[in-house]
């Protein structure tokens, strides 16, 4: 929905973990960071394809992270807004998310607001910008520099928001964009647990496939 899907991406290491020590991380602060994927309706058959496995094996290793601790706290990109409204922004953001989101939350765990409405507006309209191609390197310089003071203000926020409300021995989930993520200054006393299911690198090599092909 925010980022386009033809973009070459570079592969990230699988990380497995089957049975991870909950002894090891007893009472620490631990996040579950998940690369949000987006399955739109007028997609080929075969990335959707791809995208329904990598939902249903992020699935399947977040219970077997849970060993170290349940989901207690949700984040996910883009939402501002506390419970039912966050929910509805969701399901119409993502299908797959929202049924991820709603099964933990029926578990007990809680949707938090990660975004600062206003703040991450700002980023997307520069985001935005960025799509259009420009004739002045000054004007294109200018919005680059609008669009990474925007970037490093929310992703400052969503660090504090985890930080904040994130307690002593809780385990979070956080559902966002790998670019975007990867980008966030999260506080060195939480642990973070990378989901990377086999499907994803799958999904990869296809966007690059396609890359290959356009060019």
């Amino acid at each position: 929905m925010f980022d386009l899907i033809y973009r070459e991406v570079k592969m990230p290491e699988e990380v497995r973990i089957e049975k991870p020590s909950a002894e090891l991380y007893k009472g620490k602060r631990k996040l579950y960071c998940i690369p949000l994927l987006y399955a739109e309706k007028n997609m080929q058959r075969d990335y959707s394809e791809k995208v329904e496995r990598y939902w249903k094996e992020v699935e399947e290793h977040v219970k077997k992270l849970e060993k170290t601790g349940k989901v207690n706290k949700i984040y996910h990109e883009a939402i501002y807004s506390v419970g039912g409204e966050g929910m509805k922004e969701i399901e119409k953001m993502s299908e797959k998310s929202y049924k991820l989101v709603k099964s933990y939350c029926e578990k007990g765990a809680e949707l938090q607001p990660l975004e600062d409405k206003e703040l991450f507006y700002e980023f997307m309209d520069w985001k935005r910008c960025l799509i259009i191609p420009f004739n002045s390197g000054k004007v294109l310089n200018k919005v680059l520099e609008f669009y990474t003071a925007a970037s490093e203000r929310r992703y400052k926020h969503v660090a504090k928001r985890i930080d904040e409300t994130l307690g002593k021995g809780e385990v979070g989930m956080l559902i966002m964009s790998e670019e975007d993520r990867n980008n966030i200054p999260f506080p060195q006393d939480i642990e973070i647990f990378l989901v990377h299911p086999p499907a994803l690198a799958d999904i990869q090599l296809w966007i690059r496939e396609q890359l290959r092909r356009e060019r």
